[in-house]
């Protein structure tokens, strides 16, 4: 069984490519992010230094330099335009969410995509967007670039074509009084209530393994599909879902900032990015600004903060 249900609850944030030139492979947790710290043996992250409700808003991408090697890639159009259109999820810190005002979005996917239009000269556009609503926007060539924890999976890479600056990918999270430790296994979750967000590899993982219960002669899991990402750790807090599946850099900062839960596991790793309409000629210009900014150092910068 399936479950979607869009409540209007408040704005909070969710965690995001074919790979265009070499992959970064650093990840949010070898950043050093205190927030976000591999858990150790009991399942609990190192969340020393984490104060519980704040973001953090340190000034990474002001100082961050013209790349004229980058910049001379651009496609003319977008060079005259002066601009790229971003469409945006905000949605799971430490990858995005709202400052207290309700405007402002900070986070990893905010400072990267900040940084490489410093880097290529070009102002940024950021309109915020539903995350199931972003890729099928870039197809229609609405949005020059999208950003929300978009993870690289084969068939997504038949339509989009992506540029990565982070590693992530699926985790777990629990009640603390679940008597599950790490979900390794989907049968696991037979029986049980997953809340997962609209339009995710997490939601079509499970859709796509339902079958397994019956193989293994268990209750199906159900469902709930939730647009929001604050909705779905209300449905675990209220006890309308067991499990929430998300991603592993989101669930590892969600925990040290409630009371009660605790993080299972890591499940599968993923490359996350910026996500392009396939075949578009932005692409190398942006993974060259990606490769800068991790030799200037500020991909380092960026993870830190």
């Amino acid at each position: 069984m399936t479950t979607r249900t869009r409540p209007g609850t408040a704005r909070t944030a969710l965690v995001f490519a074919l790979i265009t030139g070499a992959a970064l492979t650093l990840t949010a947790c070898a950043g050093g992010d205190p927030a976000t710290a591999p858990a150790g043996a009991s399942g609990a992250p190192g969340a020393a230094g984490a104060a519980k409700g704040t973001l953090p808003t340190e000034d990474v991408v002001s100082a961050v330099k013209r790349n004229e090697a980058a910049a001379k890639l651009l496609p003319a159009e977008v060079r005259q335009r002066g601009s790229f259109t971003i469409a945006s999820s905000v949605a799971t810190p430490p990858s995005s969410a709202y400052l207290p005002d309700g405007r402002t979005v900070v986070g990893v996917d905010a400072d990267f995509a900040a940084a490489v239009a410093k880097a290529l000269g070009l102002e940024l556009k950021r309109e915020v967007v539903g995350f199931e609503a972003i890729l099928p926007a870039l197809g229609s060539g609405k949005y020059d670039v999208g950003t929300g924890n978009f993870g690289v999976t084969e068939e997504r890479r038949k339509a989009i074509d992506f540029v990565t600056y982070i590693n992530d990918g699926q985790g777990f999270a629990s009640r603390a009084d679940s008597p599950l430790k790490a979900v390794t296994d989907l049968t696991q979750l037979c029986g049980l209530k997953v809340a997962v967000n609209a339009g995710t590899t997490f939601e079509r993982t499970l859709e796509q393994n339902k079958g397994r219960c019956a193989e293994a002669g268990k209750k199906p899991y159900e469902v709930n599909v939730y647009s929001e990402t604050g909705a779905i750790w209300m449905s675990l807090q209220q006890g309308r879902s067991d499990v929430v599946m998300n991603t592993i850099n989101g669930v590892r900062y969600a925990v040290t900032q409630q009371k009660n839960v605790k993080f299972l596991n890591e499940y599968r790793r993923l490359d996350v990015g910026f996500a392009f309409k396939k075949g578009t000629p932005l692409a190398p210009a942006f993974q060259a600004a990606v490769n800068g900014l991790k030799a200037d150092g500020t991909y380092d910068r960026i993870l830190r903060k």
